[in-house]
């Protein structure tokens, strides 16, 4: 499906940057579970992205792919949480079609650099040729992916440390960066409060990130995993990507449910 001789493909559409440009929150839920009939589910159910996490889920390369594809015929963008900071391990995921990637422990402007070149492709970053997957993903010929994927994938880094916090002005000016997702649990540890997100030198922490991103142009994510309620009020100070949860605790959530008020 190639564009005609002399004119130039329509762009690789991203359905998450296109509500951003709309001033429209994206809706993100995280995928530990190595299931492809998970994510069919989560797909289905309305969320904008999903995001296959590599970092904490046991998912290898393969079943990753599996479950890039599982998203086909739904909106919902599939994007994937790295293991580490360390950007070739983007690479395979980028050329299964992954159309966002986020870079945990992002510390530094050299880090947030460093993620850029990652994920486009010379002359403005380092991306190696070789997207074997992506276009069939997308529905695409290898050329028109080739033009256009630079401008649809996003680049996210992972807000989690006090390092980050402190150097967060430095960070979001870096060309490139399109999200910047505020880790609350992680910057709890990291400040020594290790499960206690909502400890005043954390809460102050997050309130420096959450201005600087904000006054940046970058897009501000952060995770609501406790209520609707939350998720407004983030939405409401300028959140524009919100996690709804994992989907281990969706299913936790929902069996709870079920099962309260039962009479054994």
């Amino acid at each position: 499906m190639s564009a005609p001789e002399g004119s130039r493909p329509a762009p690789l559409r991203n359905h998450v940057r296109e509500l951003w440009q709309a001033g429209r929150p994206s809706l993100s839920v995280l995928a530990t579970i190595p299931s492809v009939q998970t994510v069919q589910v989560l797909a289905h159910a309305g969320f904008d992205d999903i995001v296959i996490d590599l970092e904490h889920g046991p998912i290898d390369l393969a079943t990753a792919h599996a479950m890039i594809v599982a998203t086909a015929g739904t909106p919902a963008v599939p994007y994937v949480r790295l293991p580490w900071n360390l950007p070739w391990l983007a690479k395979p995921l980028l050329d299964a079609g992954v159309l966002g990637v986020i870079f945990p422990m992002s510390r530094n402007a050299e880090d947030a650099a460093a993620a850029v070149r990652a994920a486009r492709y010379p002359p403005r970053g380092e991306r190696s040729w070789g997207p074997f997957y992506a276009p069939l993903r997308w529905d695409r010929s290898m050329q028109d992916y080739l033009d256009t994927a630079d401008d649809a994938v996003i680049v996210a880094l992972l807000i989690e440390t006090a390092d980050a916090v402190r150097n967060i002005a430095e960070i979001v000016a870096t060309p490139g960066v399109d999200l910047a997702i505020i880790g609350g649990g992680d910057l709890a540890t990291d400040l020594g409060h290790h499960g206690r997100a909502d400890h005043p030198e954390v809460r102050a922490a997050i309130a420096r990130a959450e201005e600087a991103i904000l006054a940046s142009g970058v897009v501000l994510g952060g995770a609501a995993p406790r209520s609707t309620e939350q998720a407004n009020e983030m939405i409401a100070r300028g959140y524009r990507h919100v996690s709804l949860g994992f989907d281990w605790a969706l299913l936790q959530r929902g069996v709870a449910g079920l099962m309260t008020g039962l009479r054994r």
